[in-house]
């Protein structure tokens, strides 16, 4: 069965006991046993609940791993994954990085002890040589990576990152928020581990904060899920629920963000307001073939430079469709400002020095008419010429 068909029937397809096409919210907390040490496959909703173990069923089959498991939030799920790792382990991360991840990294696990380094990925000699120079001590337990990153859209050859990872018996941790399963599946690449903020394209309606792990090793899925149900960060049976309806839809809606995008980057590489584009669909930029051999697609997000003859402020306030928010991946157009919203945690020396310059915006092409969209934009920039 073909991608588009798995995402509107799932892995589990409809109710058996009703005959009810949507999987039923299994509001309870617990579960009757009809002895001591037999039960029907529940016990407690920590542990598991029906319509999360129909979800945790689909991202396993979409990302084709042997198991899934749903968090409370993409953090919590990151938090599970970093909860591998022992006082004195390294995990190795990309230069530009989503500023949560950042700061769960670098102000809560560095106080067990767990390390990181900095890398650009892109360069993989950089990520052989922290991986022979770690060779005697194996502090390095894991390389973690966005492709395309959180907001400069770089790109990592997963396949290449994988081969080199597994000469040294180190983890590849893959977070895939951007592209979803419809566009990319690093698990096909070599991937260990899968991570999506689920609140993002899988959700795709901004009305669920929600994180999906996808893994393809029995021993890994195990030690996750004892992490997940030892310290409780599970989704609720109703998240679920609606997780699972806009999954229905991710395929439509993506090849609607990723047309959308497509112009959007043509419209702004013509702007005299524009000194810099980010965006994986540019033939000259950097990762370009690299991303089209691992992906479907280039997705719906663009950063760019706005240049001194716009107020970048005001541009941001001078939109009327397009809103100012934090989040990603919904039907709707969002806008953000990286340097002082979604990376402020990051510290200004590394902003600066990747790039996450303070008129650096990020762009969530939405769903809408593409032509109100640019309208949208160029009104904004004659509204904000200084």
């Amino acid at each position: 069965m073909r991608i588009e068909s798995l995402l509107v029937h799932g892995a589990v397809d409809g109710d058996e006991l009703t005959g009810a096409v949507n999987v039923p919210i299994y509001q309870t907390s617990t579960y009757k046993q009809e002895e001591l040490g037999k039960n029907k496959g529940f016990e407690y909703s920590r542990t598991g609940n029906p319509t999360r173990d129909a979800l945790e069923k689909t991202i396993a089959l979409l990302e084709k791993g042997i198991g899934g498991l749903a968090f409370s939030s993409g953090m919590a799920a990151i938090t599970a994954i970093l909860s591998l790792f022992s006082s004195g382990d390294k995990i190795i991360i990309p230069s530009n990085l989503y500023g949560g991840t950042f700061r769960v990294i670098d102000k809560v696990f560095k106080n067990f002890n767990i390390h990181y380094e900095i890398v650009d990925f892109s360069r993989i000699t950089d990520v052989k040589r922290l991986l022979e120079n770690d060779k005697e001590n194996a502090r390095i337990k894991a390389v973690l990576i966005e492709t395309p990153t959180n907001p400069l859209m770089d790109i990592t050859d997963i396949e290449e990152i994988s081969k080199l990872t597994k000469e040294y018996d180190v983890l590849t941790i893959v977070d895939n928020t951007f592209m979803s399963p419809y566009l990319q599946r690093p698990l096909e690449f070599g991937a260990d581990i899968v991570v999506h903020s689920a609140t993002k394209y899988l959700g795709g309606h901004s009305n669920v904060v929600a994180g999906l792990i996808a893994v393809k090793d029995k021993e890994l899925m195990e030690k996750l899920h004892f992490i997940q149900n030892s310290t409780g960060g599970v989704l609720g049976p109703f998240d679920s629920f609606i997780l699972l309806q806009g999954i229905k839809t991710l395929g439509v809606r993506l090849d609607r963000h990723n047309a959308n995008a497509e112009k959007i980057a043509e419209f702004l590489g013509k702007s005299e307001y524009v000194t810099k584009i980010y965006y994986p669909g540019l033939k000259n930029s950097k990762g370009y073939e690299i991303h089209k051999k691992q992906a479907s697609g280039f997705g719906g997000i663009i950063s760019f430079v706005i240049n001194e003859k716009i107020d970048y402020k005001k541009f941001l306030g001078s939109l009327k469709l397009i809103t100012l928010g934090e989040s990603l991946g919904g039907v709707e157009s969002l806008i953000c400002h990286p340097a002082s919203m979604t990376h402020a945690s990051i510290p200004y020396e590394i902003r600066q020095e990747v790039g996450i310059v303070d008129n650096l915006v990020r762009l969530s092409v939405g769903i809408e008419n593409i032509d109100d969209l640019l309208e949208d934009l160029s009104n904004a920039f004659k509204e904000s010429l200084v």
